[in-house]
């Protein structure tokens, strides 16, 4: 089976933010230049962004930590440190970023567009250098500030496909001859149980504006709300459609209870999934007794009073697909002038919109933090000049 990647557990860091130097300007008969030691740089961000043409989450489960880049230090002459590479992790639409630990959602990306970027960590601010601290009290401070470090933070990924139309059947039922008909995905077709093994999608044309997603999963066993099978796994890809298309194998002389047995572990599974409006679609009656059927699962879901439109077809014979096309467009346009999607987009931060476009905001400026001394100064005798140029030691 291939292994179908829709969970991720990663851990993050933004970088730390540069130390402040500490450096004093040694010219020719220049004997006390003053102060000229940089600021450190910013710590790299963490940052999330929408790409369309991701399908799954392989990519983060086989790469399970991302680090952000470290500022760098600052130099003599005032040269401030170089900023940290931002650390830029791709995801489908779709993902749900949770606190590893606590479940909570830090972030859905269900209604973004392509490039919609989150900032989840800012980097450490650089440390100030000792340039920024003289004065006529002090024309020669031998301190500077240290870098803040960066955040660090353990993260669940998962990712429910976004998809307009969900299939739901049992095993064999024709799901995926109806994707390869109406769509251009080409699934594996197979006359027996199980051929789908992951989720797959298609996209059926409508028009030159306008297409419809359709996500088919592996087939529905009873029992499978309790863990059976493979439906389970994957029914959380159908979630968040505008409805579902359900396919009952009428060459099965048990159909009678499919459509029921569906509904009831739609109901147990949860999260609004049978309350989503609906198609039925009455598959193979190209085969003996099946029209006879099909017209017997009809009325017995109509006799139930649901509002659900029920179609025999043949996808194999291509019998009333015309009317299924339809059915299933008429469905998608009624369901989005009831619920218009709001949309975020791009430019969206973990902190609500706040703006660092300071550079003197992503410096280290706080008095009350430790003071970082250079420790490798010595006194010139004679002449009563400070040392040359000293840097604080790099930290890891």
């Amino acid at each position: 089976m291939t292994d179908f990647a829709d969970e991720a557990v990663i851990t993050v860091f933004s970088g730390k933010g540069g130390n402040g130097c500490i450096s004093f300007r040694r010219e020719k008969y220049i004997p006390n230049g003053g102060p000229n030691g940089g600021d450190g740089g910013r710590g790299g961000d963490v940052v999330f962004t929408v790409r369309r043409n991701l399908r799954t989450l392989a990519h983060l489960r086989f790469h399970p930590i991302f680090k952000a880049k470290n500022g760098q230090d600052g130099m003599g002459w005032n040269k401030y440190g170089k900023d940290g590479e931002d650390v830029v992790i791709p995801v489908p639409p779709g993902t749900i970023l949770r606190d590893a630990e606590s479940g909570e959602i830090i972030r859905d990306f269900k209604d973004d567009d392509e490039g919609t970027s989150l900032v989840l960590l800012h980097g450490g601010k650089g440390g100030w250098g000792n340039v920024h601290f003289k004065s006529s009290t002090n024309q020669a401070p031998r301190y500077a500030h240290k870098g803040t470090p960066g955040e660090e933070k353990k993260l669940r990924v998962e990712l429910s496909i976004m998809a307009d139309i969900g299939l739901v059947g049992f095993p064999n039922a024709g799901k995926s001859s109806l994707l390869d008909y109406f769509t251009n995905a080409r699934p594996k077709i197979a006359p027996y149980p199980f051929t789908t093994k992951v989720p797959n999608l298609g996209v059926l044309h409508v028009d030159e504006n306008n297409d419809i997603i359709i996500a088919d999963i592996p087939g529905i066993i009873e029992g499978a709300s309790e863990g059976a099978g493979l439906g389970i796994r994957f029914l959380k890809h159908i979630s968040r459609t505008a409805g579902l298309l359900f396919m009952i194998d009428c060459s099965d002389e048990s159909c009678l209870g499919s459509y029921a047995a569906l509904v009831k572990e739609l109901s147990n599974y949860g999260g609004g999934l049978a309350d989503k409006p609906r198609i039925v679609l009455c598959n193979k009656i190209d085969l003996e007794g099946a029209p006879e059927r099909a017209e017997q699962v009809k009325a017995e879901i109509l006799a139930s009073g649901e509002d659900v439109n029920v179609i025999p077809v043949s996808v194999m014979a291509r019998t009333n697909m015309g009317a299924a096309k339809k059915a299933v467009i008429e469905l998608v346009e009624k369901m989005e002038r009831t619920h218009a999607p709001g949309r975020n987009h791009a430019g969206d931060s973990a902190d609500g919109g706040e703006k660092h476009s300071s550079f003197l905001e992503s410096r280290s400026v706080d008095e009350s933090m430790e003071v970082q001394y250079p420790g490798m100064e010595q006194q010139v005798s004679g002449a009563g000049m400070q040392p040359q140029g000293a840097r604080p030691g790099q930290e890891g």
